[in-house]
Parts: structure tokens; sequence; C-alpha cells
């Protein structure tokens, strides 16, 4: 990326180390195929590597055609995202409980933050109904190997922030990337606006 949005914005700010539960923001000026402007929620970060799912990529496909036992408690837009460029044949739950649910009560339910859990997806939808807001299903995830991820911040191409519950059942017209950049410090919320092409502007 651009030394502009690299070592002038990213690489000033305050680091946050990824951890599950935590959002990966695209950089403004980041180009990188299917990850520019992306919101990639973190489910799983350790010495093995760390994983998660794009928020933001929403395919044409309705759960109702792949997977309509979960369609009633999916959030809407009732579609499958994709979650990433590997393994798409896979599906990954992540939902968000509702007030006063302990997910340690469900063992169909791991806690990442907030009201935030990722769901086993041979769980039985219908059981869950009861302790969930809703959820959203991804097709495939990313992936980082032990130390990519931290190279790739050090390069000032990810911002880490936590996530909210409301970004993981983002309406379908939200502009997922952009909200998550105006809640940030300074002068994150002046590069919300940034346009995916920058030859736009």
């Amino acid at each position: 990326m651009s030394e502009l949005f690299g070592d002038r914005l990213f690489n000033a700010l305050e680091r946050t180390d990824p951890a599950p539960g935590m959002l990966l923001v695209a950089a403004p000026g980041l180009v990188a195929g299917e990850f520019t402007r992306s919101v990639v929620f973190v489910i799983e970060h350790g010495e093995t590597g760390t994983f998660g799912v794009n928020l933001v990529a929403r395919s044409e496909v309705s759960v109702d055609e792949v997977m309509p036992e979960w369609l009633a408690i999916t959030a809407k837009p009732k579609a499958l995202y994709i979650g990433g460029p590997l393994s798409r044949d896979t599906v990954l739950c992540v939902g968000v409980t509702k007030n006063g649910i302990d997910p340690a009560g469900n063992p169909q339910l791991t806690r990442c933050a907030n009201r935030i859990v990722y769901v086993n997806g041979a769980a039985d939808p219908a059981e869950l109904a009861t302790d969930v807001d809703g959820v959203r299903l991804f097709a495939g995830y990313a992936e980082w190997a032990p130390g990519q991820l931290d190279e790739e911040i050090a390069r000032g191409d990810w911002f880490v922030a936590p996530a909210l519950p409301g970004d993981i059942l983002a309406p379908g017209p939200a502009d997922l990337w952009s909200d998550v950049m105006r809640r940030q410090p300074t002068p994150l919320p002046a590069f919300a606006t940034f346009p995916v092409d920058p030859r736009d502007n």
C-alpha cells in the first residue's frame, strides 16, 4: 500500500493487538483484491495463526437456497456472505445473543466478545432461537499463518478495533467499513468517505 496511508495513517496510531472478537479494518489505500474496504471479524488468534470472516462481502445466494433450516434465525439480509478466499465449501456461523443470555450455558455457542458468539454449524438452529437475536452465515474464511498478520499490521495494512454486535448483523444498505471508521480515534473518521477507487475522489 502507499506510504501515505501506511506510514502516515495506520502506522502512526496506537496499536491494539488482534484477538478473538476484534475487527481487522482494511487501510483506506489497501488494494488487495477481496480485502479492499474489508472488515474481518477475528474468530481465533494464537500461536497457530489467525482466522476470521469478512463481514462485508455479501453474495447473491439466499440462505434459503443452501441452508433453509437456518433461515428463521438469520438476520436480514438473509444472504450467504463470503467469509474469505479459503474453503468456500465450508460454512461458518457467527451470531449475537439476546440480552441476558450467558453463552456458557449453551455448548453450541462460543463467546468471542460482548454478545458476539461463534456458533457450531452442526447445531440445530431451532434450538438456538431462544438464545440468539440473529446469526450470519459465511462461506469460507480468511486465514493468516503465524506472524503473517503481525507483519501486515506493522506495514499499515490493517487497523485493529473492537467489534460491536451491530457489526455482525449490519443491515444490507449499511457501509460497514465507513461506519467502523467513523467511530475510531482521530484521524480515522476523516477517511470514512474514502472511495473504493481513489481516482473517483
